[in-house]
Order: C-alpha cells, then sequence, then structure tokens
C-alpha cells in the first residue's frame, strides 16, 4: 500500500510565498517521476510542475519563473515552492508520483489526497 501524504497550503495574500512538502511512504520500490497538479473551481486539474528522478524539471508557463519543484530522493519527499502567488493560483493541489512497488511490478501513478491553497486579500 502507497501514501502520498501533502502539507502546506493555506491561505495568503497576493504576492505573497506558501511551500508545499508531499511525502510517499509505504510499499515502494523505485519512485520515477513526481509532480503537482491542481484543479481550481470549475476547472480541470492541470499540470504545475513535475520533476524526474534525475532532477529534470518542466513547468506550466503560468507559473514559471514563480515556482519552483524539488525532490530528496532519499526521502521520497516533493516540494513546491510557490512565490509572487496570484488569485489565479486558488486550487487544490494534488501531488503525483509515478512508481513501482516492486521491481516486477509495472509503473503506475498515484495521488494525494490534496491540499488547499487560496490566494485572496
Amino acid at each position: 500500500q502507497v501514501q502520498l501524504v501533502e502539507s502546506g497550503g493555506g491561505l495568503v495574500q497576493p504576492g505573497g510565498s506558501l511551500r508545499l512538502s508531499c511525502a510517499a511512504s509505504g510499499s515502494i520500490f523505485s519512485i520515477n517521476d513526481m509532480g503537482w497538479y491542481r484543479q481550481g473551481p470549475g476547472t480541470q486539474r492541470e499540470l504545475v510542475a513535475a520533476i524526474t528522478s534525475g532532477g529534470i524539471t518542466n513547468y506550466a508557463d503560468s507559473v514559471k519563473g514563480r515556482f519552483t519543484i524539488s525532490r530528496v530522493n532519499a526521502k521520497n519527499t516533493v516540494f513546491l515552492q510557490m512565490n509572487s502567488l496570484k488569485p489565479e493560483d486558488t486550487a487544490v493541489y494534488y501531488c503525483n508520483a509515478r512508481l513501482k512497488t516492486a521491481y516486477w511490478s509495472s509503473w503506475y501513478a498515484y495521488w494525494g489526497q490534496g491540499t488547499q491553497v487560496t490566494v485572496s486579500s
């Protein structure tokens, strides 16, 4: 059984910062890509940022230059540093990890439960 637990969401004023964390635990053999997605009111879930096990990153155009994704492989943890936050960043943020539970298993995507980020004055 695998769990992804996010933390760090909350309410922040425009221009402020938040740091999200996500720790994967359980029967994990190997983790490939990790990432953050978000879903705002009435919108589809979208990719915010992703990072490979080798540290290659990818960002949505809307967050480039403001958000930074990082990970600590030894701790199965991924972070999202969010700066210069805007009201349009308001959403539930979900952690995602593509991993194997055993050497012989297939790669499978797991999701966290989500953490609310609200940007408002």
